[in-house]
């Protein structure tokens, strides 16, 4: 007889099994990359499916969750509120939305341009001086695509450096590391080794900056590999996406 997960329910059941198999893969491929005692932070993406499902999340252990749409994100967080939990904003972001986010984001993933980097910098200003808030983690989004044509958001490595010092020297907010999503259709294990030597010149002008937001579902274990301190895992723990009534 399968132990119940906490809540009992079925979908608790479901999720819990998911998020173990997740785990498992962590730990397996920080092991193959001599990584055991240094585990990156699971940011588990919630976007599309109910507070209930993060509720659970919350139960089963989960620390960090990822949004990527500001009007859905900012609903949960309050809703949430009582749950501890850390939230992160993964998607494109208009800078019209930084005030917005400052209220309920510890990060976001998706820095890249210095329009953006102002507008969060003035929210992070304004809500520090309102609530007393932490400075606003800021990851600077890199395109690894050779492509500009498949281009999938970002700054070019040769924008990274202007961009982290503007962040750097920018009140309120603070230089994490930087972030990447994995071309489609090319084995990802090229564009993380990038990554990582992106990664390596900032750190080398920005000693503090050396989070590096890698890897999803299908490609945890590349982004591993290659560095990754926090991973974006969305479907392998919480299924498709429910269907939109």
């Amino acid at each position: 007889m399968t132990e119940a997960a906490p809540g009992g329910d079925a979908r608790s059941l479901e999720l819990a099994q998911r998020l173990a198999a997740v785990r498992q893969r962590i730990a397996t491929a920080a092991g193959a990359a001599g990584r055991e005692g240094n585990l990156p932070t699971l940011i588990v993406v919630t976007k599309f499916h109910p507070a209930e499902d993060i509720k659970r999340l919350a139960t089963l252990g989960v620390t960090d969750v990822g949004e990527n749409r500001d009007q859905e994100a900012s609903a949960k967080a309050l809703e949430l509120a009582d749950c501890g939990l850390t939230w992160h904003f993964v998607g494109q972001l208009q800078s019209k939305k930084a005030k917005s986010v400052l209220r309920y984001a510890a990060a976001v993933h998706s820095v890249d341009r210095p329009q953006l980097v102002d507008a969060l910098a003035k929210a992070a200003q304004a809500e520090r001086d309102n609530t007393g808030r932490a400075p606003l983690d800021c990851f600077i989004q890199v395109s690894l695509e050779d492509d500009a044509g498949a281009h999938r958001g970002g700054v070019v490595p040769e924008e990274v450096l202007p961009l982290a010092e503007r962040i750097a020297t920018s009140a309120g907010l603070e230089l994490a590391g930087v972030m990447a999503v994995a071309p489609l259709g090319a084995p990802p294990e090229a564009a993380f080794e990038k990554l990582a030597r992106v990664s390596a010149g900032l750190v080398a002008e920005h000693p503090g900056a050396m989070a590096i937001s890698a890897g999803m579902s299908q490609d945890l274990e590349a982004a591993v590999a290659f560095g990754a301190t926090h991973l974006r895992i969305g479907s392998d723990i919480l299924g498709s996406r429910p269907a939109v009534g």
